[in-house]
């Protein structure tokens, strides 16, 4: 194992709760929509590239419309996260630190443009990470991404850790190992490796 490959959202951070105020906020007060999401509905859905959750969310409207609103969505969250940020999951930082002194560190998410930049910014955690790719800067799915951050920075062996069956798919498809944040959104039957907090990675690698 050469580098490591982080997933945000029940991996890194759980926003579920700020995004869920977000979207709620912007959709009854702006959209006019008699809709209210929760944390835990979001948790099942996250991870999922976005048209694929505008297509979940908002069945009855037309492609063009749900990513419009989808949108609105994503630009509403962005705002409340850059002031309230989101919790990080126990003892990060550390690991980050302890990681990134030993391996390359990088982000690979289904997000919006922008979002791995604001959770890099909100939490200055850019000194730990050495790139990222997420589904809105290049349009193709995890898997793809994992595959091209991996060429695109030589990584020979790397992993990728991350919390929900579309993660472990993803890693398949790309060729690498996937460890499993137990404590995150998602289950996995047969994961690679498991960690249920980030400081249990110091031990699998350190």
């Amino acid at each position: 194992m050469d580098s490591i490959i982080f997933d945000v959202d029940g991996t890194l951070w759980d926003s579920t709760e700020v995004v869920a105020k977000a979207w709620n906020n912007y959709l009854q007060k702006e959209e006019h929509m008699n809709i209210t999401f929760t944390a835990d509905q979001l948790k099942a859905l996250f991870g999922k590239p976005l048209a694929e959750i505008a297509a979940l969310i908002f069945p009855e409207h037309p492609v063009d419309e749900q990513s419009r609103l989808i949108d609105g969505c994503c630009e509403a969250e962005h705002a409340l996260l850059h002031i309230t940020g989101a919790p990080l999951y126990e003892d990060l930082e550390k690991a980050l630190q302890i990681l990134s002194a030993k391996y390359p560190l990088y982000i690979v998410s289904n997000s919006q443009c922008g979002y791995i930049e604001l959770f890099l910014e909100k939490n200055g955690f850019g000194k730990y990470f050495r790139g990222h790719l997420c589904n809105g800067d290049t349009g193709l799915d995890k898997g793809s991404n994992i595959r091209q951050i991996a060429d695109q920075n030589d990584l020979k062996s790397p992993v990728y850790i991350g919390d929900t069956m579309g993660d472990f798919e993803a890693c398949r498809k790309a060729g690498v190992p996937f460890i499993l944040a137990e404590y995150g959104f998602g289950k996995v039957p047969e994961p690679d490796m498991r960690i249920s907090k980030p400081m249990d990675l110091i031990t699998l690698f350190c």
